[in-house]
């Protein structure tokens, strides 16, 4: 039963963190807090695409354990982020400060700030996958 719940949950998250990949999704204009697709481009590079994403995160809000399938570069727009890399201490990004994620590494992302805070994403990508990967 109690694997039945973890399943549960974990479907929930991710539906939920799927609906906030929709550009202009209720959900995210709602809560405050989602991701908004900016631009979407394929490179020079066969079955590679550059995709840039506005991400908002409500004061204490968290997004889950995940991965890309490629690069991300992050350049925070608003607030204070602290970024959880797998294997590395925790690190708190300020507006105007950026940080690199390489592809595939597990990571996860708190607002520590007192107000909502935003980043640009952009993400260096294989082409056709999904560009976020719930891990539990």
């Amino acid at each position: 039963m109690k694997k039945s719940k973890q399943i549960l949950a974990s479907a929930i998250t991710a539906i939920g963190l799927a609906a906030l990949t929709i550009p202009g999704s209720a959900q995210a204009q709602q809560s405050g807090s989602g991701r908004t697709e900016l631009q979407r481009h394929d490179l020079s590079v066969p079955g590679r695409e550059v995709i840039q994403v506005r991400v908002d995160i409500e004061v204490g809000g968290v997004y889950p354990r995940h991965t890309h399938p490629g690069e991300e570069i992050i350049y925070v727009l608003e607030g204070s982020l602290e970024y959880q890399l797998e294997g590395k201490p925790p690190v708190t990004i300020k507006a105007g400060e950026v940080l690199f994620i390489p592809a595939g590494k597990i990571h996860s992302v708190k607002n520590v700030g007192s107000i909502a805070a935003a980043e640009l994403a952009t993400y260096v990508v294989e082409k056709g996958k999904p560009l976020v990967t719930i891990v539990n």
